[in-house]
C-alpha cells in the first residue's frame, strides 16, 4: 500500500512510484540495454583507473590519489540509481518504499556533494604543481592529501544529511507518482502538502552553500593557473602545464554544467522531461564519460596502462612456456621409463625401501633407471 491514514482527514505516503522513461513504452527495452552497457562500462573504467594508480608505481603522486577517490566515488554514485532503473526497466514495477526513496536521496547527495570537494582538492592539487612547482612535494605531502580526502567525504555526507532531513521530515499528501528515474528533490517537493515556497529556498541556500564553495575555489584555483601559463616563455611548458590540468576542466565543466542547470534554474521552468535528460548527463554519462577522458588526455595514465599489458603479456606467455616445458618433460620421462625398465620392477623396489620421501624416491627412481 502507498497510502497510510493518520488521522481523519490527511494521508502520508508510504511509497512512491517512480514514472521513469514510462512516458516511452516502446522503448524501454532499447533504454535497459542502453544503460546496462553504460553501467558495465563505467564500473569497468572506473575499476580500471583504481587498478592502475594502485599498482604502478609511477602514479603513487596526489593528483592520482584523488583521482582514485573519484573513480571509486563514481562507481559508487552510479550504483545508487542505475541499477533501481533498470530493475524498473525490465519488470516494469517502479514502486519504491518511502524508506528506499529517502536512502537513494541521502546517498545520491553525499556522493554528489563529495564529488563537489574531490574536483575542488584536486584543482588545488593542479594549482600548487603548476603555480608553486618547488614547494609541490612539501605543501600536498601525503597528510594533507588523506585530509582534504577526509574532508571532501565528511562535506557530503554532512550536507546530504541537512537536505534529507529537511525534506523528508515534510508532510506527503500529494500523488506518489514521481515523474523521474530516480528520487530527486526537485520532483519530492511537488508532492509535499501545501506551500513549498520556503522548504525550496531553504534547500537551495544549503545546496547553494555547500556546492558554491568548491566551485569558487576551483574558479579561483584555475584563473591562477592560467595566468601562471600564459606567463611561460616555453611554448612547449606551456603545451604541457595545460595538459596536466586539461582533463580535469573537461569533467568539471561536464559535471558543474549539468548539476548548476538543474538545481539552481527558477522554479517556474520547471520540466520534468528536461530534468530526467540533465539528471542523466550528472549520473550516467559524465561518470562513464570520466575515467575515458582521463585516461585519453594523459600520457601517464595511458603509459600505467600499457606497461600493465605488457606485464600481464609477459606473465602470461611465462605461464604457458612453463606449462610446455613440464608437458614435454612428463611425456619424454613416460616414455623412457616405458621403453627401458617394466613399471612393477622399479616401484617394487622403492616402495620396499624406506625412503619415502620425495626426494629420496626420486634417487631410487634414478638408481633404478640407470640400472
Amino acid at each position: 500500500l502507498n497510502w497510510k491514514t493518520v488521522g481523519r482527514n490527511s494521508t502520508t505516503i508510504t511509497g512512491f512510484i517512480l514514472l521513469g522513461f514510462s512516458d516511452i513504452p516502446s522503448l524501454q527495452h532499447l533504454f535497459f540495454s542502453v544503460f546496462l552497457v553504460t553501467y558495465i562500462v563505467t564500473l569497468a573504467g572506473n575499476l580500471l583507473i583504481i587498478v592502475l594508480t594502485l599498482a604502478d608505481p609511477a602514479l603513487h603522486t596526489p593528483m592520482y590519489f584523488f583521482l582514485r577517490n573519484l573513480s571509486f566515488l563514481e562507481m559508487c554514485y552510479t550504483s545508487v540509481n542505475v541499477p533501481k532503473m533498470l530493475g524498473n526497466l525490465l519488470s516494469g514495477d517502479k514502486a519504491i518504499s518511502f524508506t528506499g526513496c529517502a536512502m537513494q536521496t541521502y546517498f545520491s547527495f553525499f556522493l554528489g556533494g563529495s564529488e563537489c570537494f574531490f574536483m575542488a582538492s584536486m584543482a588545488y592539487d593542479r594549482y600548487v604543481a603548476i603555480c608553486k612547482p618547488l614547494h609541490y612535494p612539501v605543501v600536498m605531502n601525503r597528510k594533507v592529501s588523506i585530509g582534504l580526502a577526509v574532508g571532501s567525504w565528511l562535506s557530503g555526507l554532512l550536507m546530504s544529511f541537512g537536505l534529507t532531513s529537511m525534506v523528508f521530515t515534510l508532510p506527503f499528501c500529494r500523488s506518489h507518482e514521481i515523474n523521474h528515474f530516480f528520487c530527486d528533490i526537485p520532483p519530492l517537493l511537488k508532492k509535499v502538502c501545501g506551500d513549498t515556497s520556503r522548504n525550496e529556498m531553504a534547500v537551495f541556500m544549503v545546496a547553494m552553500s555547500f556546492d558554491t564553495f568548491p566551485f569558487m575555489l576551483i574558479l579561483m584555483s584555475y584563473v591562477c593557473i592560467i595566468s601562471t601559463i600564459l606567463r611561460m616563455p616555453s611554448r612547449e611548458g606551456r603545451r604541457k602545464s595545460f595538459s596536466t590540468c586539461s582533463s580535469h576542466l573537461i569533467v568539471v565543466t561536464l559535471f558543474y554544467g549539468s548539476a548548476c542547470i538543474m538545481y539552481l534554474k527558477p522554479n517556474s521552468s520547471y520540466s520534468p522531461n528536461t530534468d530526467k535528460f540533465l539528471s542523466l548527463s550528472y549520473t550516467v554519462i559524465t561518470p562513464m564519460l570520466n575515467p575515458i577522458i582521463y585516461s585519453l588526455r594523459n600520457k601517464e595514465v595511458k603509459g600505467a596502462f600499457w606497461r600493465m599489458v605488457r606485464r600481464m603479456i609477459i606473465t602470461f606467455a611465462e605461464i604457458c612456456y612453463m606449462a610446455y616445458v613440464a608437458l614435454n618433460i612428463s611425456q619424454l620421462c613416460h616414455i623412457y621409463i616405458h621403453k627401458h625398465i617394466p613399471i612393477k620392477q622399479y616401484s617394487v623396489q622403492c616402495h620396499r625401501s624406506n625412503d619415502v620421501q620425495w626426494p629420496n624416491f626420486k634417487r631410487c627412481l634414478g638408481a633404478s633407471v640407470h640400472r
